[in-house]
């Protein structure tokens, strides 16, 4: 009886290991870092501000200081391990990119790089750090967007990165930035519908070569889940029919409707930081897959300000020209996809 007791142990305790090494998790990142800008003046962009002689008075200190607060952010929000696939917007340019990656925190990582510099004229772009250990790099490329009613309008490129996850699983992933309300929500609006058409052109393609693609949209839409160019035009919404594995799924659309955000703007939560994802993502029997109330806002007490409501809000590093020494003026937001 003991004997046959111990080998059930044995039987057991091999099936529960082989279980664990099975099963695979990765966490994907979208964080709008706020202005990661270097200190040197660069003729070709509107970076003047951000330098030791500008009127923000940027320094190296003020920059390895929110370098190193920005790689606090990103090693806090999984305990158990580092991000594997990171998207990130309102970087300068590659080589803040390496300094974030090589601060302490994120060094084991052993993070790798997708970017592109983008037309912006004041320089900003967005980027896609991954763990090689996590994400297989197959190629990127970037979605130029030129506005035919403005042709000096120079906004964020869209960057598309495609690579492997686990040995055979293909993943499509957009990192965006979409032009700013600047003027109002109602008349930026056309140039938001815009960039979506382009993002949303470029789904088309993938999906008429294999409709069951999995594609990852992430970025900081300067729109919410509701709006038009998110519901009407990229065609992402709340709908947890996954029949259609073409279908786009925003993650963070019933967080929005919940009366949460990312972003605090004069005392209003708003949503601008999307998590979209294929419903071949939410397709439990196929690879890696994430599920409908995946998305999540990382909001660590130790990055955010209390207001004097008491309320915790994203502890920026300047507010208009007065320096605050904060993380970001956004929220990260993650999901995980697991198989």
């Amino acid at each position: 009886m003991l004997k046959k007791a111990l080998l059930l142990l044995v039987a057991t305790t091999i099936c529960l290991t082989s279980f664990s090494k099975g099963k695979k998790e990765v966490t994907i990142v979208f964080y709008n870092v706020e202005n990661l800008f270097d200190t040197i003046n660069h003729p070709d962009k509107r970076d003047d501000d951000f330098t030791p002689l500008g009127k923000l008075n940027w320094d190296t200190k003020k920059y390895n200081d929110k370098v190193s607060k920005l790689s606090y952010v990103l090693s806090s929000i999984n305990k158990k391990a580092l991000p594997g696939i990171i998207g990130l917007c309102e970087i300068e340019n590659r080589e803040v990119i390496e300094d974030l990656i090589d601060q302490e925190r994120l060094k084991k990582g052993k993070y790798r790089i997708a970017h592109s510099e983008s037309p912006d004229k004041r320089g900003i772009d967005c980027a896609l750090i991954y763990r090689k250990d996590e994400f297989k790099y197959l190629k990127h490329e970037t979605i130029n967007i030129e506005f035919p009613w403005d042709k000096g309008y120079k906004t964020r490129d869209i960057l598309y990165v495609q690579g492997l996850v686990g040995k055979k699983d293909t993943l499509n992933i957009f990192v965006n930035h979409w032009p700013s309300r600047r003027g109002g929500q109602e008349k930026s609006e056309p140039d938001r519908i815009f960039v979506a058409q382009q993002l949303r052109k470029a789904v088309d393609r993938i999906q008429a070569k294999n409709p069951f693609a999995k594609i990852i949209i992430m970025g900081d839409f300067n729109d919410e889940p509701t709006n038009k160019a998110v519901t009407d035009i990229l065609k992402a919404d709340n709908n947890k029919n996954t029949t259609n594995p073409m279908g786009l799924y925003n993650l963070m659309y019933d967080i929005k409707i919940n009366g949460e955000g990312s972003y605090s703007y004069r005392g209003d939560w708003n949503m601008l930081d999307n998590l979209i994802v294929s419903n071949s993502l939410l397709n439990e029997s196929k690879g890696f897959n994430t599920q409908h109330n995946a998305g999540r806002i990382f909001r660590n007490k130790h990055i955010c300000y209390k207001n004097k409501k008491g309320v915790y809000t994203p502890s920026r590093t300047y507010g208009g020209p007065k320096y605050y020494g904060g993380f970001s003026d956004h929220f990260p937001v993650y999901f995980k996809i697991k198989k």
